[in-house]
C-alpha cells in the first residue's frame, strides 16, 4: 500500500519500528509456510464479494442474520475446500483451524454455525470413537456429508455433569439405547447448530444396564432426516433465541421422547458396553472429558488472538486520535502519547503475547498426556486437567476485561457497532462460561492442588506444575525475600499460591474437626480455593511466559527479542503489581465475627497475612519498572500490532484499518444504515 495513502500519523509510528516486523509475524503465525497460506486464504477471500455485507449484518432481522450466516458458512467451506485441493491437499481436517479461527471469525462476524462440527463433534470422534467408529464416521463428518454438534449442557445443569438427567437405557432384547429426557430441565441447551444447522449430535447421557448407572457416557445420535432435514420421531429440537454475541451460532435445545439408537452408537473408545448389558469401565472416568480438555487448549489460544485483534484497532486508532494537550504551548497530542492510554493498551499487547505462548505450552503438554494415555500411562492426565481448567478460567476473565478497556479507550467511537468490539466482546465473553463456567473450573484446580498439598506434605514427587510446593515446604512456609527481577517475581507469586494453598487446606481440616463433613468444609473454604487456584494460575502464566519467551530469544535477533523481553516484563510488573494485596507486607490486625470453627470466637483479632517481605519502596520501585517499560514499548506499539499481521478484512473495524484514515472510513460506515438510504421525508407533515 503506498504511503501517501497512509494517515501521516500512523506512517511516522511505523518508521520507528526497531525490529523486524516479518521475523515477528512467522514466529506468531508459526513459520514461513503457515504464513504464506495464511496470506494465501485471506487474499482468496479479501475481493470476494460473498463476503461483503450490504448492509452489514448488524441491520438485519434474527432471521435474516442466521440465513446469511448459513449462506456465509457453506460459502467459506466450498471456497476453503477448493484452496486446499487447487494445492493438491484436500484434507478437510484444514477447516477446523480455519472455520473456527479468526479468519472463520472475522468473515462471519456472528459465528459460524458449522464451527462446532469441527471444534467439537470430529475431535469426539476422535476421542472417543473406537477405531471401528472412526472408520464409519469419521470420513463423512470430514467432508461434511454429515453435519454434527456436540450437546453436553442441558437446561438445568452445566459444569456439573454429574447432574446431568438425560439418560440412555440399555434394552438387551433389542440390542438398542433407548434415549429419554425425564423433565424439562434435562433438555440439551446450548449446543452451536443444533437448532436447524446439525443432523448429528454426539450426546453425553447418563447410562444405564442392567438395572444400573454407569454414569456420563458419549452417544451418536441422528437427529434428522439426511435428505428432508426434518427431526426424526422423538426428537424435540429448536434455537434457544437471541444472545449478548454470536448470534450466528443457532445455539439449540434438544429433547428425547423413547429415542433408540443401536448398540454401536455408544462411543467405546474408552468404556464399552457388551451386548448382554455388562459395563467396561475406562481406564480413568476422565478419558470421558478428553474433549472438553482439548477445547480448552483451543478456547486459551483463541483468546490469545481475539486480544492481539482487538489490540490492533485500539493502538492504531490511539496513534490516529488527537486530544488534549501535555504541554499546553504545543498542539493536542496523540491519545497513546498519554501514559494513562498505553496503560490501557500495552498491557492487552503483553496478555495476546503470554497467553499464545501458554497454549504453545499447554498444547505440548495435551500431546504429551494424549501419547501416554494411549499407552495406559494415566499419570499427569489430572495435572493436565488442572492446569487447562485455571488457564480457560484465568484467560478468558482477563480477556473480557481486556476487550472493554480497549473500547473504552477509543472513547465513543469505540462504541459503536462498526467498531466491531462487541462482536470480539461476544466471543470471548462466552468462553468465561462455556466448556465450564469459570469458578467452577478453578475450584476444579483446587481439588487437585489440595490432593497434591497431601502428596507434597509427605515428600510425594509432584508434576512439573505443582513442584513449587515442594521448595515451599522444604523452606517451612517462611516469608520469601522479595526480589524484583520476573524471576523473583515468579518465585513470589509462588509463594503467594503455596501459602494460600496452605492456609486453604489447614482451614478445611479445621472445620472438619469442628463437625463439618468434608464437602461442607470445602464448600465454606471455597473462596479462598478459588483465590489459591487463580494465584497458582498467575504464577505459571508469569513463569511460561518468562521461560518461553527466554527459550525464543535464542533464536531471534537482538532488537526483537528486546522487544519480547520487555513485553514479558511488563506482564510480570502488572501481574505483581495486580497481586500486591498477597504479597505486601502489612502491619496491623483484622477481627473475625464468624461462627464459624475456624474463629469461634467473635472477637479474637488476627494478624494480617504477608507473604512476602515487600515493602512500600519496593511496590514503588516496581511502579517505576512498569511505567519505563511501557515508555520502552510506546516506539514499536504500531508495529508490535502490525506484526500480529491481521488484515483489515478480518478486523472489521474503521477505527483499526491499516491506512488510519479513520474518519472518513466512520462516514462510510454511517451512510451504511438503511435509515440513510431512504429517500422520503419521514418527518413531512410535522
Amino acid at each position: 500500500m503506498p504511503s501517501s495513502s497512509i494517515n501521516k500519523d500512523l506512517q511516522a509510528e511505523r518508521d520507528k519500528c526497531s525490529f523486524d516486523k516479518k521475523e515477528f509475524t512467522l514466529w506468531w503465525v508459526g513459520g514461513k509456510e503457515k504464513l504464506k497460506e495464511k496470506e494465501d486464504l485471506e487474499q482468496f477471500f479479501a475481493n470476494d464479494p460473498e463476503f461483503h455485507n450490504d448492509p452489514p449484518i448488524h441491520f438485519l432481522s434474527h432471521k435474516e442474520l442466521y440465513e446469511e450466516t448459513i449462506r456465509q458458512s457453506t460459502a467459506i467451506f466450498r471456497k476453503v475446500r477448493k484452496f486446499h485441493e487447487d494445492r493438491g491437499n484436500g484434507d478437510p481436517s484444514n477447516y477446523m483451524s480455519i472455520l473456527g479461527g479468526l479468519l472463520g471469525n472475522g468473515i462471519i462476524r456472528q459465528g459460524n454455525p458449522l464451527g462446532i462440527h469441527f471444534a467439537m463433534f470430529v475431535p469426539a470422534l476422535l476421542g472417543h470413537g473406537s477405531p471401528e467408529q472412526q472408520a464409519e464416521w469419521l470420513p463423512r463428518a470430514l467432508k461434511c456429508q454429515m453435519l454434527g454438534t456436540y450437546a453436553q449442557t442441558e437446561l438445568g445443569h452445566g459444569t456439573f455433569l454429574r447432574g446431568l438427567e438425560t439418560t440412555a437405557t440399555y434394552d438387551e432384547k433389542t440390542k438398542e439405547f433407548v434415549l429419554q429426557s425425564p423433565t424439562l430441565s434435562s433438555y440439551k441447551w446450548w449446543p452451536g447448530g443444533l437448532a436447524h444447522t446439525a443432523n448429528y449430535c454426539v450426546v453425553m447421557a447418563q447410562l444405564f444396564s442392567k438395572g444400573k448407572l454407569h454414569g456420563i457416557q458419549p452417544f451418536i445420535v441422528q437427529l434428522r432426516d439426511e435428505e428432508t432435514h426434518m427431526p426424526l420421531k422423538g426428537i424435540t429440537i429448536g434455537e434457544i433465541g437471541n444472545k449478548l454475541g454470536m448470534n450466528g451460532v443457532n445455539n439449540g435445545f434438544l429433547g428425547f421422547d423413547q429415542v433408540r439408537i443401536p448398540r454401536k452408537n455408544m462411543l467405546m473408545k474408552n468404556a464399552k458396553l457388551l451386548e448382554d448389558g455388562t459395563f467396561v469401565k475406562p481406564p480413568s472416568q476422565a478419558l470421558t472429558y478428553g474433549t472438553m480438555m482439548f477445547v480448552r487448549v483451543v478456547i486459551v489460544r483463541d483468546t490469545a488472538f481475539h486480544l492481539a485483534k482487538v489490540a490492533t484497532i485500539a493502538v492504531r486508532y490511539s496513534c490516529v486520535r488527537r486530544q488534549s494537550h501535555i504541554n499546553p504551548d504545543h498542539p493536542e497530542v496523540q491519545v497513546i502519547d498519554h501514559l494513562t492510554q498505553q496503560y490501557k493498551l500495552f498491557p492487552s499487547i503483553a496478555r495476546s503475547i503470554v497467553y499464545k505462548l501458554a497454549s504453545d505450552n499447554l498444547w505440548q503438554m495435551y500431546n504429551q498426556v494424549t501419547a501416554e494415555l494411549d499407552q495406559g500411562n494415566l499419570e499427569r492426565l489430572p495435572e493436565l486437567h488442572a492446569i487447562a481448567c485455571c488457564l480457560k478460567a484465568v484467560t478468558t476473565a482477563d480477556a473480557a476485561k481486556s476487550v472493554e478497556t480497549l473500547r473504552m479507550a477509543c472513547g465513543g467511537h469505540g462504541y459503536m457497532t462498526c467498531a466491531n468490539f462487541y462482536n470480539t466482546y461476544g466471543f470471548v465473553t462466552a468462553a468465561c462460561t462455556y466448556e465450564g463456567e469459570n469458578t467452577v473450573l478453578l475450584l476444579q484446580t483446587a481439588r487437585y492442588l489440595v490432593k497434591v498439598w497431601n502428596q507434597a506434605i509427605k515428600g510425594q514427587p509432584l508434576g512439573p506444575t505443582v513442584q513449587y510446593l515442594t521448595g515451599f515446604i522444604q523452606s517451612k512456609n517462611s516469608r520469601h525475600p522479595w526480589i524484583d527481577t520476573v524471576p523473583g517475581i515468579i518465585k513470589a507469586l509462588q509463594i503467594v499460591a503455596a501459602s494460600k494453598l496452605r492456609l486453604a487446606f489447614e482451614h478445611i481440616e479445621q472445620r472438619k474437626k469442628g463437625g463439618y463433613t468434608h464437602e461442607e468444609a470445602v464448600n465454606l473454604t471455597s473462596l479462598e480455593l478459588a483465590q489459591t487456584a487463580e494465584s497458582h494460575c498467575r504464577a505459571f502464566l508469569v513463569q511460561s511466559g518468562f521461560e518461553m519467551i527466554e527459550t525464543l530469544c535464542q533464536k531471534l535477533s537482538a532488537p526483537l527479542a528486546k522487544v519480547m523481553r520487555t513485553l514479558g516484563e511488563l506482564y510480570a510488573y502488572n501481574e505483581a503489581l495486580d497481586s500486591t494485596g498477597s504479597l505486601v507486607r502489612v502491619s496491623g490486625i483484622c477481627i473475625s465475627l464468624s461462627a464459624d470453627p475456624v474463629s469461634t470466637d467473635r472477637t479474637k483479632l488476627f494478624p494480617i497475612l504477608q507473604f512476602t517481605t515487600i515493602s512500600e519502596s519496593d511496590i514503588n520501585r516496581l511502579q517505576s519498572k512498569l511505567e519505563s517499560a511501557l515508555l520502552a514499548i510506546r516506539p514499536n506499539a504500531v508495529s508490535i500490532v502490525d506484526a500480529f499481521a491481521i488484515p483489515d478484512i478480518l478486523l472489521g473495524s474503521p477505527l483499526g484499518a491499516y491506512d488510519g484514515n479513520v474518519y472518513e472510513k466512520l462516514y462510510e460506515e454511517a451512510q451504511k444504515s438503511p435509515l440513510n438510504k431512504v429517500r422520503r421525508q419521514t418527518t413531512a407533515g410535522l
